[in-house]
């Protein structure tokens, strides 16, 4: 099976509510669909959505990263070749881990279509279902409440609240959200970056003295405040997931070497793909540091392909893959199911995308 084409294409799809953190607003997906097509007919889907914000990448850059420099070097090649695939998607260009792994996935799409085999079951799993959180965004204390409850009514059991715009408030926020939805609901918090050391420390404290029970906070300090994280990891009585800090194998070696955090989250467009999913997942192993698999505003082709790696490790036992659940449609045929809070694989091979609807996704030229 060799690679003939790459091909690009943009894909829209609006939200049911706006989607707010700390670090931006967005009211629609807006990604870029990868398609690698083969000399037998097949297709291998990725999917790259831009955040700026965190990534630093968007819809030109990748796909200029992908046309320029990993594509011309794809052609002609051998899927059953896959290391060899992946070091030149990996060696193709510095940085632009979005483009990355969404050429990686595609290939992995491939391989398990090559092999007639579903991804989960290629990387070693058995586990077939998942339950997810739901993000409430970071809004005013009423639209919050209506929103968790809204949440609570489909069936949702676990909440991500998105706070650190207003550290006055955050406390507010959640403490209402306590209050309103049913008991045995489970509340983690993300503040995106959005406190100093101290704030964090005196916010989150103050929260489990309230009774919130907050089972983690997410990224509660800058990106690369390593030693400010740890701080807060040390002296707060809230646990701690590193987000934004980990864009690599490195990265979270690094945090599980200093006690940075309790523990990581895993993006694929952060960490540039799989492979380097699974380095941090083996790494978590040995350390002993559970996983979180999260992934940025995206639809369900990445999404998927997230969901195969959480199938396939124990290690990660947090899941935060709601992006599907907060479209109002969806385009894409095949791969993992969504229903409300359950995500289920069907057993079908490569990631299980089969096409996308027509009219639903524009060439790029």
């Amino acid at each position: 099976m060799k690679i003939t084409a790459v091909k690009l294409y943009t894909m829209h799809i609006p939200l049911i509510t706006p989607f707010k953190t700390a670090l931006r607003t967005v009211d629609a997906i807006d990604d870029l669909i990868v398609v690698l097509e083969t000399d037998d007919g097949q297709r291998g889907f990725g999917e790259a959505p831009p955040t700026a914000v965190i990534t630093g990448d968007t819809i030109p850059s990748v796909a200029g990263g992908i046309t320029q420099f990993i594509a011309p070097k794809l052609i002609g090649r051998e899927v059953e070749k896959f290391d060899e695939l992946h070091d030149i998607i990996d060696k193709a260009m510095v940085h632009n881990t979005t483009a990355k792994a969404a050429v990686e996935m595609a290939v992995y799409d491939l391989v398990g279509k090559r092999w007639n085999v579903p991804l989960y079951k290629l990387l070693g799993g058995a586990k077939r279902e998942l339950e997810t959180d739901i993000t409430i965004s970071v809004n005013d204390v009423d639209t919050m409440v209506r929103d968790a409850v809204t949440a609570a009514e489909r069936g949702f059991r676990i909440l991500k609240v998105k706070v650190g715009n207003d550290a006055s408030l955050d406390a507010l926020r959640l403490t209402s959200i306590k209050k309103a939805t049913p008991a045995g609901t489970v509340i983690r918090v993300d503040a995106n970056q959005g406190w100093t050391p101290k704030q964090a420390v005196r916010i989150l404290n103050n929260m489990q003295d309230r009774g919130l029970d907050i089972e983690f906070v997410e990224q509660p300090v800058k990106a690369l405040d390593f030693d400010g994280m740890k701080y807060v990891t040390e002296r707060s009585y809230v646990p701690v997931l590193a987000d934004e800090s980990v864009f690599s194998p490195a990265d979270a070696l690094k945090i599980m070497q200093m006690g940075a955090a309790d523990m990581v989250n895993i993006k694929l467009m952060k960490c540039a793909g799989i492979t380097n999913a699974l380095k941090i997942a083996s790494a978590a192993e040995v350390y002993g540091v559970e996983c979180m698999i999260g992934c940025m505003l995206e639809a369900k082709i990445s999404v998927t392909a997230a969901v195969h790696l959480a199938c396939a490790k124990s290690i990660i036992t947090k899941i935060d893959l709601d992006g599907p659940v907060l479209c109002k449609e969806d385009p894409i045929i095949g791969g993992a199911v969504f229903n409300e809070k359950l995500i289920s694989l069907p057993n079908e091979p490569g990631l299980g995308i089969k096409g996308i609807e027509e009219g639903k996704i524009h060439y790029i030229d």
